[in-house]
């Protein structure tokens, strides 16, 4: 622009319009930028209304969550004074006002029961003196009611731009249920442990592979070992070797079974041996799940010795030796499922030398153990008196009915019997069957069995007035006679197969050339290999007679 004093007038009008445009043009920019700088502050001002009050519903949401939860927030001052700057209202639970704590007209201290105040602050102070920044705790409160309530406090710590601690803040939970039950629970196992420890029975508890993981003092005792010696190993390795072979074959058979019932025999520290009985069962969860096997274990020492007395005297009441009769070759066993038994064999040799007739008697009384072994002792007493009076098989076996039920009456037992009487020089049987299962012969010439007793007849005892016939048969020079009992045909494999009736007269086929001894050893032998070696479930006796032969 020209210097003023150099224009015209009229360039001094053209250069004044021309200002005012310009300055109208700075206005209506100013105006712009003014209506700019407010929209953009308006809107980030309607942003952050926004943004208080999306924060507003959401700090409503959660207080109300929190006031409807078991759990109390609260925020205490990291100070000597633990004062409460907040406390959730859900604090009423216990019968508290959050005002009354924020106002100070109560404290955190006052919450506290008396006798673990010193223990829960002592806690705090030493977590803020070895800066641990979370903890937890528990402890009682008292309510405004003054009930004892139980409550876990999970706390942490807030610090500030400087690190320094200050405030503690966290959630108090009741757990005063679950509190009471533990204890419950804990009383129970130590009712359970004191009557563990001291049961006279071995307590063992042991895992799947039956390793023993606890053990009490009386099992310890029993085998002469220190708990820590136990723990780790299984009872396989305190047991004999014919019950170590027990325990193996038939692991998977106990297994099964929710229910185990046997007996064994285990060697103490000195090399004695304990027979036991044990008594076992799988424990498991709720769910089904595995918890342990879990074994109660008797020490049977002093019942075995009584026992073994009782089978001393079992055994001396049956022949000791058998009969020689010319033409017969005679042999006899039996062996009970435990000490004693109620299996029964006896032979009746004839009085009169000059008519060599031979009777015996193979019976089994129902049920086996010491009680059926003294009603076979009874059996075999009024056995021998009346087989030694005139009379046939079948009047000595109606009278023995008699006899015998009178003894059994009301008590459920019974006793089978097969009763034989054989004239060797006439050739001539004659037989009663009571129940009992019939007797075998057996002709190597013609390779036939043949059973002997077409009717079965009623079992001893259980009908008083019952009468039995005897039948008869010829008996040819060769063959051989077997009665056993079902001990022999009902033995077991560990997987469960008997050995039935057609391996027992394979076994005396195989030895029919042998001796009457021979034949019952061979057929006690199979028996025993083919339940391998374990415990009999059975009372097993056998009687074999060879006709024709002397002995």
């Amino acid at each position: 622009m020209a210097e003023p004093a150099t224009m015209s007038p009229q360039e001094l009008l053209d250069e004044i319009e021309r200002l005012r445009a310009e300055l109208a043009r700075c206005h209506e920019r100013d105006a712009a930028q003014r209506a700019a700088d407010e929209g953009a502050c308006g809107a980030a001002l309607e942003m952050e209304i926004e943004q208080l009050r999306e924060a507003r519903e959401t700090v409503g949401v959660v207080n109300v969550i929190v006031e409807n939860s078991p759990a109390v927030v609260f925020r205490r001052l990291a100070d000597d004074t633990h004062r409460l700057v907040y406390i959730s209202e859900n604090l009423s639970q216990w019968g508290f006002s959050a005002a009354d704590f924020l106002s100070g007209r109560k404290g955190f201290d006052d919450l506290l029961h008396p006798d673990d105040r010193e223990r829960v602050i002592a806690e705090i102070d030493q977590c803020r003196l070895e800066e641990i920044e979370e903890y937890a705790q528990e402890y009682r409160i008292i309510t405004a009611d003054g009930e004892v309530r139980w409550v876990s406090d999970e706390t942490s710590v807030v610090t500030d731009a400087d690190g320094r601690r200050i405030y503690n803040q966290g959630v108090l939970v009741d757990v005063t249920a679950s509190k009471r039950a533990r204890e419950a629970l804990e009383a129970s196992e130590f009712k359970f442990r004191r009557t563990i420890e001291g049961a006279a029975e071995g307590y063992l508890l042991m895992d799947r592979d039956l390793v023993i993981r606890e053990v009490n003092d009386a099992y310890c005792r029993m085998l002469g070992y220190e708990r820590e010696e136990l723990v780790g190993r299984r009872p396989h390795d305190f047991a004999t070797l014919d019950y170590q072979r027990f325990l193996e074959s038939g692991a998977e058979r106990l297994r099964g079974k929710a229910v185990r019932r046997f007996e064994g025999t285990m060697v103490h520290r000195d090399g004695h041996e304990v027979p036991v009985l044990v008594n076992a069962n799988t424990l498991l969860d709720e769910s089904g799940g595995f918890l342990g096997n879990v074994a109660f274990v008797a020490d049977l020492t002093e019942q075995k010795k009584a026992l073994n007395l009782a089978a001393e005297v079992q055994k001396s009441l049956l022949p000791r030796r058998a009969p020689r009769i010319p033409g017969l070759d005679v042999a006899g066993r039996s062996v009970p499922s435990e000490l004693t038994g109620g299996d029964y064999f006896d032979y009746f040799e004839p009085v009169d030398p000059d008519r060599p007739v031979l009777s015996v008697a193979v019976g089994d009384i129902s049920g086996h153990g010491v009680d059926a072994a003294l009603l076979m002792t009874t059996a075999r007493g009024f056995l021998r008196m009346r087989a030694g009076q005139p009379g046939s098989p079948g009047q000595i076996v109606t009278e023995m009915n008699r006899h015998l039920a009178e003894d059994l009456y009301g008590s459920g037992r019974f006793m089978t019997l097969f009763y034989l009487s054989l004239d060797a020089t006439a050739g001539k049987a004659a037989w009663v069957r009571a129940g009992h299962d019939p007797a075998l012969i057996y002709c190597p010439v013609h390779d036939t069995f043949t059973e002997l007793g077409v009717d079965a007849g009623l079992p001893l005892g259980v009908e008083r007035e019952r009468c039995y016939n005897e039948e008869y048969g010829d008996l040819l020079s060769g063959q051989l006679v077997a009665i056993g009992t079902d001990g022999i045909w009902e033995a077991r494999r560990p997987g469960g197969e008997m050995f039935g009736k057609e391996r027992f007269k394979t076994v005396l086929r195989r030895h029919a050339m042998a001796s009457a001894r021979e034949v019952v050893d061979a057929v006690f032998d199979a028996v025993r290999e083919h339940s391998g070696g374990a415990k009999l479930e059975d009372d097993v006796t056998l009687v074999v007679i060879k006709f024709g032969a002397d002995a």
